[in-house]
């Protein structure tokens, strides 16, 4: 016969655990230190709200690493303003839209080609292309720009690259064994010009007697 239920006898179908109830004396089986031990960080109120990291003071490993060199700066990425990142998309990817059609980062969001624009885009040369498109993103190699413009389509940068800084090669620190060596030359060529001004000199006189 089965069991009749009504509001007095309804019960979880689970045992309920019940709650650690800390601060009840000895006699409560989690008396005296209330299941936290004895001294130490853990064991002080509001010990459990550490942020992710943290090492209890010591130097954490995030810091104890090596360093990648040069400039950084907050508004760029990956980590400085000369290492910019660039989602990638292959020229045979561009194949997928429709002649005559114009590529702008949203349209290859449709195209489920990036997963957003909130990255620069960058167009590689990795396959072919057969569209006559107008592409216009941020970035483009130059393998990339020639087959899209042999497939008569036209490329329009979002972005003006910037010109790269030609590097001047600084001269070298004179030495005092190069400073010698160059009042030697002076010396030497001082004394050849006096030797030749008197032979000039007796030849002319010679030639108007």
């Amino acid at each position: 016969m089965a069991e009749q239920h009504n509001l007095s006898s309804l019960k979880p179908a689970q045992d309920r655990r019940a709650r650690k109830r800390v601060g009840r004396g000895q006699g409560s089986g989690k008396g005296r230190y209330s299941g936290r031990g004895i001294k130490g960080q853990k064991s002080r109120a509001g010990s459990h709200k550490m942020r992710a990291g943290f090492e209890g003071g010591q130097m954490p490993i995030y810091m104890r690493m090596g360093k990648q060199r040069g400039s950084t700066s907050k508004d760029a990425m990956p980590i400085g303003p000369f290492r910019t990142s660039t989602v990638p998309v292959n020229v045979r990817d561009l194949d997928r839209f429709n002649d005559g059609a114009v590529v702008t980062p949203e349209s290859l969001v449709e195209h489920k080609l990036i997963k957003n624009t909130k990255v620069d885009v960058k167009i590689l040369g990795s396959g072919e292309i057969t569209k006559k498109l107008t592409v216009r993103v941020h970035a483009i190699s130059e393998a990339a720009r020639g087959k899209i413009e042999r497939a008569g389509g036209k490329v329009d940068l979002l972005r003006t690259p910037k010109p790269k800084k030609v590097k001047h090669a600084k001269p070298k620190p004179t030495t005092p064994d190069d400073e010698e060596g160059a009042v030697v030359e002076a010396e030497a060529d001082a004394a050849a010009e006096s030797d030749e001004a008197p032979a000039e000199s007796g030849e002319e006189e010679g030639a108007e007697t």
